[in-house]
């Protein structure tokens, strides 16, 4: 049921686009939480534009998302759905452009960090500039999915950073048409050609010189360069030990178990522990690692008493989770929370 990534390079996927496929199943009658918790993942966890997804639970989520809702054309429904503050600092970064083609080049560059397997290549063909988007792995029956999210949203980004539908804009896909598009083909609002050689993007030239409704030159600069940040950090991430990370950050039940989390990056437990060995990393100190940045987060964030706190980072007690915490940090869990309260209200 999943797509053949254990081999590639598994850079994640953004968690908030699993919360807002969940909330979409909702709508058409699927259990969505039930499908979350199957595929091993914590609903909680998934509302973040900073958390990432491995690719296999993803691919895993997304494929039974298609089986059990019955509706094949849902990466077209998901596409209406990706409003551009979803897409973290690379949202923030289109909105804030001058011009649609500035916000082009940045959705180019930055794909990875949304599309972790996509990448664009953009040409000048005549009057029409085409950003033809490619897979540099085979997603099996993911492939329609994905690039029909991709492609689709971008024509909805362009209606939304424009005020309207871009003129002339044209969406090419591979293969024969699918038997459900025509459910589709009206809404889309652009025209859409089967059978092409590759999927792509057409916009005439002369329109890539509208404006941004958003344009914000200042939030332009400073969301560009956390774009250029997070690229260099998710490249600097794709070690065997991040992947492991993503695993655990997302987990349900938490912590999960060592089998568990090596069972869903198909290698072995030996394996998994040899890996990490090899990156001067353990399995427990990235388990610890989660632990304590959600221990710091609850208790400075919410009213949750140390034994539910406890509870929710897989301690059998408040005094275990107390003494872990002291080891860590050098602090009791009571003071560190009224040191982030004074902190707080002096600030």
């Amino acid at each position: 049921m999943r797509a053949s990534v254990s081999n590639s390079q598994d850079l994640g996927m953004p968690a908030i686009y699993l919360h807002t496929l969940a909330e979409l199943l909702h709508t058409i009658g699927v259990d969505e939480r039930d499908l979350i918790l199957r595929v091993g993942l914590d609903p909680t966890r998934l509302n973040s534009t900073e958390l990432r997804v491995s690719q296999a639970q993803a691919s895993e989520f997304v494929t039974r998302a298609i089986i059990e809702s019955g509706e094949p054309g849902l990466g077209i429904l998901l596409a209406r759905e990706l409003k551009l503050p979803l897409h973290g600092a690379l949202g923030t970064a289109v909105m804030s452009s001058r011009t649609l083609a500035e916000a082009l080049e940045l959705m180019t560059r930055y794909l990875t960090l949304r599309a972790p397997h996509l990448k664009v290549e953009k040409r000048i063909a005549g009057s029409n500039v085409w950003y033809a988007v490619k897979c540099d792995i085979e997603l099996g029956p993911l492939q329609g999915f994905v690039l029909d999210a991709v492609l689709f949203g971008c024509v909805s980004m362009g209606a939304q950073l424009t005020g309207s539908p871009v003129p002339g804009t044209q969406v090419l896909r591979r293969g024969p048409e699918p038997n459900h598009f025509h459910r589709f083909r009206r809404s889309i609002g652009v025209p859409v050609d089967y059978g092409a050689s590759e999927d792509a993007l057409v916009i005439p030239a002369s329109q890539l010189n509208l404006p941004v409704q958003f344009s914000n030159d200042q939030l332009a600069v400073s969301s560009r360069e956390q774009c250029e940040t997070a690229l260099k950090q998710l490249k600097e991430d794709a070690g065997f030990a991040c992947r492991v990370r993503r695993v655990i950050e997302t987990s349900h039940p938490f912590p999960p178990k060592l089998a568990r989390v090596a069972s869903t990056l198909y290698v072995s437990e030996r394996t998994l522990k040899r890996r990490l060995q090899e990156e001067e990393a353990s399995f427990q100190a990235l388990v610890d690692q989660v632990r304590l940045e959600r221990a710091r987060d609850l208790l400075a964030s919410t009213t949750m008493n140390l034994s539910q706190i406890a509870d929710s980072l897989g301690y059998a007690d408040a005094a275990n989770f107390t003494r872990a915490f002291k080891r860590w940090t050098g602090l009791s869990p009571s003071h560190f929370r009224n040191r982030e309260l004074q902190t707080a209200e002096t600030a």
